[in-house]
């Protein structure tokens, strides 16, 4: 079929994050024109429910009017200002406030970027600033976890535990040390329970600690759901358990809660769904619902105390991007976060998570299904080969990637990750109805993936 003509312009000036380039010469991309609630259009009207909600981060899914007069309203009064220097304007200081309204833990201050790279390659800097205002020039290594993602920055993608983000980047920096990946369907020993698997991973990170020394550790970065790992879970107390290790060896947590912030597993933060205290935390993507590019880092007073201390001995905090509290990104970051409180998004999410859970557990009975898991509205669906074994199918066959474009022909926006698994995150507007044509949608899909795989002889 020839490439319409948006597509033809597209492959001839775009060069398109996470994709294979080679490939996209020959199918083209595939193009949108406009949204509504939880669906989007292509450039033919065919409608898509998104159930990725863009990229994780589409809360309040399309065409939300009150975030439209926001932006609107902001850019006619201050398009621009910056914060540099000791400037500041309205929107920028509401955002903070509201922030440290809202935050699980105690907040001293609030460090604007862009993106969650960004944010997460200020959580690294601050470690390292942080470490040496308090006289421990060692203590620079940061613990990741295989399969985890914090970003694409040089600093932050060699945080990220997935190999494609490291292969002919040179990549990861020496800096970063990788603790287990707490999958425990994949990872768990014959006869482990949970609770034993999760102390398991506590007593190897302890052992990690110690092999590196302690001292040389400045944090560990954990989010609180792996996502673009494959919407990885953690296990029943694993938290606490590695919470344990790090309070005994004086270690930060930062928590990368830019998947899971602001009601995607049914309370507003991660870290509230499984009972841990982070030093900071990196936020994205939900806080404008991915209206305009917008990130925080949340800091402790402690921390704040130690930053702006030194600042003062340097002469400045030499830190900050052009578009750091952006007035307009912060007008509509604000609004999103106000929509979140007075309609009670987080308690419309636990009031529909029951049915998306149920839909997604029942995946777990199709004969492709290894895994079907999830949390809120936040699920990752395994491809295996053998239910029994748990095998993979050959990585080449790409049959997760298969069964996303028959979700795609069927009007389902699914992601394929690492290891043969589709992530499902849809708008958390979503009501019991359209979770229903999600999965009816999805469920055709895996019907269509099960004869492909058949006539391939992928399958016996």
């Amino acid at each position: 079929m020839p490439l319409s003509n948006a597509q033809s312009r597209d492959v001839q000036s775009l060069l398109h994050p996470y994709t294979n380039l080679v490939k996209l010469r020959e199918t083209g991309p595939l193009v949108f024109e406009r949204g509504k609630g939880i669906r989007v259009y292509d450039e033919h009207g065919k409608d898509y429910i998104e159930a990725m909600a863009g990229l994780w981060c589409t809360a309040l899914g399309w065409g939300e009017e009150a975030l439209i007069e926001a932006a609107a309203e902001q850019m006619g009064k201050l398009a621009y200002a910056h914060i540099f220097a000791g400037r500041s304007h309205e929107p920028a200081i509401a955002l903070a406030e509201k922030l440290k309204e809202v935050a699980p833990f105690p907040v001293g201050k609030v460090f604007f970027a862009n993106s969650g790279s960004e944010a997460n390659d200020t959580q690294i800097k601050l470690t390292w600033y942080v470490a040496n205002a308090m006289g421990k020039p060692r203590a620079k290594k940061i613990i990741s976890r295989t399969k985890a993602y914090h970003g694409v920055t040089v600093a932050s993608a060699s945080l990220t535990g997935l190999p494609a983000n490291h292969r002919s980047f040179d990549l990861p920096l020496d800096f970063v040390r990788f603790a287990d990946c707490p999958h425990y369907y994949r990872n768990a020993e014959p006869g482990e329970s949970e609770t034993d698997f999760s102390k398991r991973m506590a007593r190897n990170l302890a052992e990690l600690i110690e092999k590196e020394g302690p001292e040389t550790i400045g944090a560990m970065i954990a989010e609180p759901v792996q996502g673009a790992g494959g919407v990885i879970l953690p296990p029943q107390g694993y938290f606490d358990e590695i919470c344990k290790v790090l309070d005994r060896y004086g270690i930060p947590l930062i928590d990368d809660e830019v998947i899971t912030g602001f009601g995607r597993t049914g309370n507003w933060f991660g870290c509230g769904t499984y009972g841990f205290e982070p030093s900071s935390m990196t936020i994205a993507k939900a806080l404008s619902s991915a209206y305009l590019p917008i990130s925080a880092v949340l800091l402790s007073p402690e921390m704040c105390e130690v930053i702006e201390s030194e600042s003062g001995k340097i002469g400045t905090f030499g830190h900050g991007f052009t578009y750091s509290g952006h007035p307009v990104a912060a007008a509509v970051a604000l609004k999103t976060i106000e929509i979140y409180q007075e309609r009670d998004i987080v308690g419309h999410v636990r009031d529909v998570a029951p049915r998306f859970l149920a839909r997604l557990a029942k995946l777990g009975e199709h004969p492709l299904v290894g895994e079907a898991k999830g949390v809120g509205l936040l699920g990752g669906v395994e491809i295996v080969a053998d239910k029994k074994t748990k095998a993979n199918f050959d990585p080449s066959k790409a049959v997760a990637a298969n069964i996303a474009r028959f979700a795609e022909e069927e009007g389902l926006i699914t992601r394929p990750l690492l290891g043969d698994r589709i992530a499902l995150c849809p708008p958390l507007v979503i009501d019991e109805a359209e979770i229903d044509e999600l999965f009816d949608r999805f469920e055709r899909a895996l019907a269509k993936g099960l004869d492909w795989a058949t006539k391939e002889k992928l399958i016996s």
